[in-house]
């Protein structure tokens, strides 16, 4: 399939006339997500592992399927090591709380990189702070990557937690996760990996990663918002306390103590988003009929073209890998003395959807010397027509803002 026929799925860029080039924040939802949803609500609503009656048992049938799918999506042994939550955010939170509280010490170490979403970065300095561990960080070279040197000087014996983002939601960096897991081994820790803005783009393989965790959010895969993936080797989770306690994730409770589930229940406290669950199965269905060799073929396509235009306009700057086969489909640039609240703002009258300000990476920005930035991110049913789009947009930021450039 092309960019154009997959475009014809999405209802919302047909009824508004639009560029859509903020996929990293959110994607937008084929008709088939939006039609499993729906079919859903309309004959298997009903409370998973409750009931004995027929839509109860439907319901829970679409749930634990919508699991194992999720597992032979990224490749994890077994659909127990799959754990629902909200989102990337929440089960980093699931991960600083069950694991790192109760595994970490006063000289124990936390390696994260500069590149780190706030999500995968203010868990960890609260773990620090409650635990006396240290936080230190892994800082990108002059191509933004993370230097061969770098990780082997701050990943050494007394680091426990390594965690780093697999893609940069600003710089577009592809990080080596492979590479990384392997030295976080070497020296006795255990590797969280951020894949909010990688397992929508690329094919993720955890046998062939070695990440002892690994999470990422459906409503950035085509899914609807609410529902997240926390991956986690099963011998871990085995050993991991819960952190949120009610229904569904006991096996037997008394009155002075209680027996709690195996994983993946004893981290599903409370009635679980079933909907999402199906929603996140459907879209995992319509990637997968695409194919993720396809996804990246359409992205690197867009990416290559956005890259070499805006690359063209000399009154803007861009950030991240200059080689366009070492970073993702997103774009972090600036407008020469021009805000970039001010940039997107005039995009929007155009019709052109782009994010603006710190990307919940402020450190990052300090790094780069920034305040914010402009990003604009692709993903399948973007097209060239979008991109130029964006192109004219710019120039007319120029022009408008030419005395002060």
């Amino acid at each position: 399939m092309t960019n154009n026929e997959i475009r014809k799925d999405f209802s919302i860029l047909k009824n508004l006339d639009i560029a859509y080039l903020d996929s990293g924040a959110t994607t937008q939802k084929p008709n088939q997500v939006i039609n499993a949803v729906q079919k859903y609500f309309e004959n298997e609503n009903a409370n998973p592992h409750r009931g004995a009656y027929d839509l109860s048992i439907a319901a829970t049938q679409v749930y634990d399927e919508s699991k194992a799918k999720v597992a032979k999506f990224i490749n994890a042994k077994s659909s127990n090591e799959i754990i629902y939550t909200r989102n990337s955010t929440e089960s980093l939170n699931l991960i600083a709380y069950s694991y790192g509280m109760n595994n970490l010490n006063k000289n124990d170490k936390i390696v994260i990189s500069i590149m780190e979403h706030h999500s995968n970065l203010v868990t960890w300095q609260n773990v620090c702070k409650k635990t006396g561990a240290s936080l230190e960080y892994m800082y990108t070279d002059d191509n933004y990557e993370l230097s061969d040197e770098e990780i082997k000087a701050k990943i050494v014996p007394g680091v426990k937690i390594v965690a780093v983002t697999q893609v940069s939601n600003v710089l577009g960096t592809i990080n080596d996760i492979k590479k990384i897991a392997k030295r976080a081994h070497e020296v006795g820790a255990i590797i969280v990996v951020d894949a909010a803005q990688s397992a929508p783009h690329m094919k993720i393989d955890l046998q062939d990663l070695n990440a002892d965790f690994l999470v990422f959010s459906g409503h950035k895969m085509l899914a609807p918002m609410g529902i997240g993936v926390l991956y986690g080797k099963e011998e871990i989770l085995n050993k991991m306390e819960p952190f949120n306690f009610g229904g569904d994730m006991i096996e037997y409770v008394y009155e002075q103590d209680t027996i709690y589930a195996n994983p993946p229940m004893k981290f599903e406290a409370g009635t679980q988003n079933v909907n999402g669950a199906v929603g996140l199965s459907a879209a995992i269905d319509y990637l997968e009929n695409i194919s993720m060799k396809n996804v990246e073929k359409i992205e690197s396509e867009l990416l290559k073209y956005a890259y070499e235009e805006i690359s063209k306009l000399d009154f803007i700057k861009i950030y991240g890998p200059k080689q366009i086969e070492k970073r993702a489909a997103v774009i972090a640039f600036n407008v020469k003395n021009v805000h970039s609240h001010d940039v997107s703002t005039i995009l929007n009258n155009s019709g052109v959807c782009i994010r603006s300000g710190h990307h919940c990476a402020q450190p990052l920005h300090r790094k780069l010397k920034m305040e914010s930035t402009c990003r604009a991110s692709f993903y399948i049913y973007n097209t060239k027509e979008d991109i130029d789009r964006l192109i004219d947009g710019l120039k007319n930021v120029q022009k408008i803002f030419s005395k002060y450039m």
